[in-house]
């Protein structure tokens, strides 16, 4: 008996402590509960059979009602029930200090391989930072570094060829470097972050196209923000310029890098031993 519901974010985060009021077709109030911390609402106060509306408010978020429709049971299972962020703006987490957690967090690359098919590559060290300005979001700003010989195609002589002089060379250039010089908002959750990227050598203005997946806890007691990120490369911009043309004068290698991002970044800084 009672009721029973679950309320998330859009991208699926708990929202802890949310308030539920139940009203009759009267509009009296004959249920009041609040979410717990993984966003779920348990109340066993039985309801009377007929239909009901469900309002869920929570700081920040927009307010919500949904129908729900009582059987003889007593109980109202109003399943899921999303939340919108409050105004429908631009977000992005709270301000401060967002340090990425690189066992959480994935840097790779795609290249095109004889025009038919790709290869894989990611980066296995980098670090990175995201300062959330308090008062102008768009003054906000992102640095990364990234190991250059960490890269990881899955092939050890492909590894050891991309580490050369003929691709990345890193002797002579062992840091790809990132850092932010400006954001754009271009949806409710999505960004441009202008920036720049030292690669090989070169420095060449690189856009990502940002979206924020959300804030949520993690089992450290710290908050988490996830971010996704993409951007797509040319290779001559960063003179990498090796390549071998097979047969039929198809490149061996393709021009341009498609660069995925998955990024997991913790308030403050990163704490030790994080598994």
């Amino acid at each position: 008996m009672g009721l029973t519901a679950s309320i998330r974010t859009r991208d699926g985060w708990a929202v802890s402590h949310a308030v539920v009021t139940v009203t009759d077709l009267r509009g009296a109030q004959v249920l009041r509960a609040e979410a717990d911390a993984e966003g779920a609402v348990r109340d066993a106060t039985p309801l009377a059979a007929g239909a009901y509306t469900v309002i869920v408010t929570a700081v920040g978020y927009a307010p919500r009602a949904v129908g729900a429709l009582v059987t003889a049971s007593g109980r109202a299972e109003v399943g899921a029930v999303t939340l919108a962020r409050q105004g429908g703006g631009a977000e992005l987490p709270p301000p401060g200090l967002w340090t990425v957690d690189p066992a959480h967090s994935s840097v790779a690359a795609v290249a095109r391989h004889l025009g038919i098919s790709s290869v894989h590559g990611r980066f296995t060290d980098f670090a990175a930072t995201v300062e959330i300005a308090p008062d102008d979001v768009t003054r906000s700003r992102v640095e990364a570094v990234i190991r250059a010989a960490s890269i990881d195609t899955g092939n050890a002589t492909r590894d050891t060829h991309l580490r050369s002089p003929d691709f990345l060379d890193v002797e002579r250039h062992p840091e790809i470097t990132y850092r932010s010089t400006g954001l754009t908002p271009v949806g409710p959750d999505r960004w441009t972050v202008h920036g720049e990227l030292g690669l090989h050598g070169a420095v060449r203005p690189v856009d990502l196209g940002l979206t924020y997946l959300g804030t949520g806890a993690d089992t450290w007691g710290g908050t988490r923000a996830a971010f996704r990120a993409t951007t797509e490369l040319h290779r001559a911009d960063f003179a990498l310029h090796y390549n071998q043309v097979v047969q039929a004068g198809i490149a061996a290698i393709g021009t341009t890098l498609k660069v995925d991002l998955d990024i997991q970044a913790v308030h403050g800084p990163l704490p030790g031993g994080l598994t």
